[in-house]
């Protein structure tokens, strides 16, 4: 979103209570009822769903500047996926009343985050193709640099990953069994295109990881 619609939504955010978290804390689970809107201040959250036989997968990951949840928000649909810190968090919660009148009276605002949702969208609908097509190095491979795009911090020729992600996080992303996730992560790392370090992934060589992908560059 652009600087000016943050800074709208900080300045009526911060009227509010602010929370904190602990990481891996859970905010909201898929049978709650929706408190009110939450507007993410310092760390990362995700969102997700937890199938039948316990299996989870990862919607969404919010970084600081983003508002949640979408469903529920705009009108009464019941909340049905877990929301939980992956950081250490600071939250403000707005009542939704408040939050709509809000948006109302500032057209701006409502346009940007229309936009905004829409590119959510997008991005989902995206990953659904990395569900159905390609082998799983290659859904790997590709969720590594959307994240990379969506999070990270170029430094020299690498890109840092700043939200931490487990092999557990990859596998959410994707909806593959963790131990999969795990092989070919280590397949990515053996040819120098990633590597961990202080519990953050780091892109070494962004054109070749592009090449292992489902993914082209523009």
């Amino acid at each position: 979103m652009g600087d000016t619609v943050t800074r709208e939504l900080k300045d009526f955010f911060s009227k509010f209570k602010l929370l904190d978290y602990k990481k891996k804390e859970i905010i909201l689970r898929g049978d709650d009822s929706l408190l009110g809107v939450y507007f993410l201040e310092k760390g990362y959250v995700k969102e997700y769903s937890v199938s039948q036989e316990g299996k989870e997968l990862t919607f969404i990951v919010y970084k600081p500047g983003d508002f949640f949840p979408f469903a529920g928000v705009f009108n009464e649909t019941p909340n049905s996926h877990f929301f939980q810190v992956m950081t250490s968090a600071k939250i403000w919660r707005a009542p939704k009343k408040e939050f709509i009148e809000f948006i109302q009276d500032n057209p701006s605002v409502f346009l940007e985050l229309t936009n905004h949702i829409v590119v959510r969208l997008g991005g989902l609908l995206q990953r659904m193709e990395h569900l159905t097509f390609g082998n799983a190095y290659a859904k790997v491979a590709s969720i590594i640099l959307i994240c990379a795009e969506r999070f990270g911090k170029k430094k020299e020729d690498k890109i840092i990953i700043r939200v931490p992600l487990t092999h557990r996080d990859i596998a959410s992303f994707l909806g593959i069994a963790r131990e999969t996730a795990s092989v070919e992560i280590k397949k990515i790392e053996r040819k120098g295109l990633i590597a961990y370090r202080g519990g953050l992934l780091i892109v070494k060589n962004k054109e070749g990881l592009e090449q292992e992908s489902l993914l082209t560059s523009p």
